[in-house]
């Protein structure tokens, strides 16, 4: 076996793809970026590169992310690869699609703006080109599963919250409506949030009282924790 070279006749392009999901306290978004160069050009898609030679898929992905945002440290995870023979006209591409976690208060709009990206709320994705959109409904499925035994309010709340806004985190992620009383109960039977002596008055006079995760709780120790279990808030 020839060890400087597997295949001498093989042609095949590596991509990185990245789903990018944030929450505004109200719904929870898509980012998509207009396409620069052809094949559909102008069109929205994903963002995404070829990857490169020296870089691993996950420090590919992440420099992906810092290039668009400007953020560290962003929530990652690799969702599934996509290897359809035609799925690209342009070439024989296989995509490996991660997909990804942003409080959208850290992300500057005007900066993504400038290079011709996008936040679209879930239920107004537009048409995107090529196998984008069923990277999206993939990547919809995990996050749903995720969210019935993991914390995904740290990756997309900001710091402090309000319960209302944690409900709404979780409705738009199912796309169903829980009765307030009942998720207040469960939510805080759970002793993983912090209550601060903070108001957020930016709906009402009277205002509603700020919360944060507690520090010490980590997505290990929650897997393991019988405390934390999502599942019995909502039923599932």
């Amino acid at each position: 076996m020839n060890n400087s070279n597997y295949s001498d006749n093989q042609k095949i392009t590596v991509a990185i793809d990245c789903v990018i999901f944030g929450f505004d306290s109200e719904k929870l978004n898509l980012l998509l970026f207009k396409r620069k160069v052809n094949p559909f050009k102008g069109s929205w898609s994903l963002i995404g590169e070829v990857l490169e030679n020296d870089l691993s898929l996950d420090e590919s992905a992440n420099e992906i992310l810092f290039k668009l945002t400007g953020l560290e440290n962003i929530y990652l995870k690799q969702l599934k690869t996509y290897g359809e023979l035609n799925r690209d006209p342009a070439e024989r591409v296989i995509s490996i699609v991660y997909f990804s976690l942003i409080r959208v208060d850290e992300l500057l709009l005007k900066e993504i703006e400038n290079k011709d990206a996008k936040w679209f709320a879930l239920n107004d994705v537009p048409e995107l080109i090529l196998d984008h959109s069923d990277m999206v409904k993939d990547s919809i499925v995990e996050l749903r599963n995720m969210a019935k035994d993991q914390p995904l309010g740290f990756e997309l709340l900001p710091k402090l919250f309000t319960l209302p806004q944690l409900q709404t985190l979780y409705e738009c992620i199912y796309n169903t409506k829980f009765d307030s009383r009942n998720f207040r109960k469960k939510i805080l039977s759970l002793n993983v949030l912090e209550k601060t002596n903070l108001k957020d008055k930016s709906t009402s006079r009277k205002g509603a009282f700020l919360f944060g995760f507690k520090e010490n709780i980590s997505d290990d120790n929650q897997k393991n924790s019988d405390t934390y279990n999502t599942k019995d808030v909502f039923q599932f």
